[in-house]
């Protein structure tokens, strides 16, 4: 049987609801949750909960298959890679990966990703204040990954308005589709100039690309920017905000993270565990099949809950708890199999950079509190809405 918590999961606010706990009821009661429709589909859909049962789906996209991301939000972004499965996912997955692998981030972190950091803390660090979402979080790594992308980093405010809006296309379809059109409109020019004049961002690969002798399609190249451009911000600025949060909320740990800059990478792993930004992603079965004893019928969209995997008792203990001194153990907050992540290790590499210029730019930060301490919400998307600190300022 399944465990039906309609009412429950109806009334958790997609922008500010805290689903953790009805995650945490189901993985005890029982671990696939039955919706009979959601915002994104009218067909009855099924969340999967437990770590286990989470790592075999993902991993079965034979039985479990992205399509689906096609027609959910590949209205909004066009032709998708997370839509492709088998030997075309693999062909344009390969084509992207060339843009992440080691000896590029290497060069991004250099030209790129720290001179960014570093510009937007030189604003912030005089002023003894800040809100680290809407000075930093938010601006970061939209502009890196426009740099790797190949568009002008002053537009960035620009795209990370046209981001969320795709992203959310499917509660706000007029909005998320008058953002797709804008941000195709925007690209056009920028694509076609670098079919003539190739340099060395992301584009430029792109638009001289081949599979099988053949160059990408407008739609195909498009479908991947309007994929990249969000994934690559969207993702990465909340899950700094995480760790910003996580940091602040326990003094202890930041005072030992000061001093001992090694700990930076349990602090980020553990963080991807414990909040990760995005909480879910979609699947739809091929045939009839069972999970963990549940049946879903073939045809049914699946929501694997990596969130909830990730706060899985049975492999966490105390799993709702922030601590970097865990045993490290895998987690889900980039997925697994086939569709992991490809952006992981930029990832890494900008929470890397951005915690340690914090440390070191912003003597005795702190919490504001004469501001609303920081939360973490949200339903699909989870990040904190603000982060006021103090710190001693430093001059220009």
């Amino acid at each position: 049987m399944t465990y039906d918590i309609e009412t429950e999961y109806r009334e958790i606010d997609f922008f500010t609801g805290q689903p953790y706990g009805m995650w945490e009821r189901a993985r005890s009661e029982c671990p696939v949750i039955r919706h009979e429709s959601s915002a994104f589909d009218h067909r009855p859909n099924y969340q999967i909960t437990r770590f286990d049962d989470c790592e075999k789906v993902l991993r079965d996209w034979e039985t479990f298959s992205s399509s689906i991301n096609g027609e959910q939000i590949g209205q909004y972004m066009g032709e998708l890679i997370l839509a492709m499965n088998g030997k075309e996912h693999r062909q344009y997955r390969n084509l992207v990966a060339k843009a992440f692998r080691a000896s590029v981030l290497e060069r991004w972190d250099a030209e790129l990703v720290a001179p960014v950091v570093n510009e937007l803390l030189d604003r912030i660090a005089p002023l003894g204040r800040a809100d680290l979402v809407r000075d930093l979080t938010t601006k970061y790594p939209v502009q890196v990954i426009c740099g790797i992308v190949g568009v002008p980093l002053a537009d960035h405010e620009q795209f990370h308005r046209w981001a969320e809006e795709i992203n959310t296309g499917p509660l706000h379809p007029d909005v998320g589709m008058a953002a797709s059109r804008a941000m195709r409109a925007y690209l056009e020019p920028i694509v076609e100039d670098r079919r003539r004049n190739p340099g060395g961002d992301l584009i430029s690969e792109l638009v001289t690309a081949e599979i099988d002798g053949e160059r990408l399609t407008d739609e195909k190249i498009y479908g991947f920017l309007r994929l990249l451009l969000p994934a690559g911000a969207e993702t990465t600025f909340r899950v700094l905000g995480n760790c910003l949060t996580a940091l602040l909320t326990h003094t202890d740990v930041m005072a030992r993270v000061r001093d001992d800059r090694d700990l930076i990478p349990a602090v980020i792993e553990e963080t991807l565990r414990w909040e990760t930004s995005v909480t879910m992603v979609s699947r739809v079965t091929t045939h009839d099949v069972e999970v963990a004893g549940c049946p879903i019928p073939g045809g049914s969209p699946v929501n694997v809950v990596t969130a909830s995997a990730n706060h899985d008792e049975d492999r966490w203990p105390d799993a709702d708890e922030w601590r970097i001194d865990r045993e490290p153990k895998p987690h889900l907050a980039f997925g697994t199999g086939p569709h992991q992540c490809l952006g992981m290790h930029l990832a890494r590499l900008e929470l890397r950079v951005a915690l340690n210029a914090v440390l070191d730019r912003l003597p005795n930060l702190r919490l504001d509190p004469d501001r609303p301490a920081p939360s973490i919400q949200g339903l699909a998307f989870r990040g904190p809405a603000a982060l006021d600190v103090l710190f001693d300022p430093v001059p220009a």
